[in-house]
């Protein structure tokens, strides 16, 4: 049974409001995030931070675009082709609004996609974020490997999620999440790592801070 008055997200629920709001809210954000998750807010930043990086030019892939949240480590004039991809067209309208506010909107194209099934050609991405999304999706394993089937080789995919190996605390966390509808079956980390290597991604890197897990890794080169 869901939870009333909190709604999956094709009802537009409550979660992708607060979401944002702590995360440009530092000070209040990052005490809530830790007594939510047991997590530290800024290793969500630095994941987004990586999108500053790029060189002029470069394709990045933001799935699930959510509200925008990964805009804020784009530049205004960086110059990048910046593709924000969702399947709920009310985070869409949420992504261009953050991308005017943040003087970034001539880089930002907005595209209305289900992850496990992206309109992309193969390879055609020097970036792929996904933050805080892959515990949403009804298939984390076949969204990886999308991800992964659309990053250039050499490139990185880049995000953060809940695992469901994160410990008996936050077990609440994940099931009340879930009664909302706004948690999918979500997975562990170590599969998550098992997804990416078979998907023919490489050095790959997951890290469980909390409630949360951060992951990187590249693609092979060879692929």
């Amino acid at each position: 049974m869901r939870l009333p008055g909190l709604g999956g997200w094709s009802d537009d629920p409550l979660w992708s409001y607060v979401y944002p709001w702590l995360v440009e809210h530092d000070r209040v954000g990052r005490v809530a995030w830790r007594a939510a998750t047991g997590s530290d807010l800024s290793l969500l930043h630095a994941a987004a931070a990586e999108i500053g990086t790029l060189p002029r030019g470069a394709r990045v892939l933001d799935v699930p675009a959510g509200s925008g949240v990964a805009l804020r480590g784009l530049r205004p004039g960086q110059g990048l082709d910046y593709v924000a991809a969702d399947i709920s067209p009310t985070m869409l309208a949420r992504t261009r609004a953050s991308a005017v506010r943040l003087g970034v909107a001539d880089q930002v194209t907005t595209t209305c996609a289900d992850v496990g099934a992206l309109p992309f050609a193969d390879a055609s991405f020097d970036l792929v974020v996904t933050l805080t999304g892959l515990h949403c999706f009804p298939d984390p394993g076949r969204a990886l490997a999308e991800m992964a089937r659309v990053l250039a080789p050499g490139a990185v995919l880049t995000g953060s999620s809940l695992f469901t190996d994160a410990g008996p605390r936050y077990a609440p966390l994940r099931r009340v999440g879930t009664r909302a509808g706004v948690l999918g079956p979500m997975c562990t980390s170590a599969e998550a790592v098992a997804w990416l290597r078979r998907s023919g991604c490489r050095d790959v890197d997951l890290t469980l801070h909390g409630g949360a897990g951060y992951f990187r890794a590249r693609k092979d080169d060879a692929r």
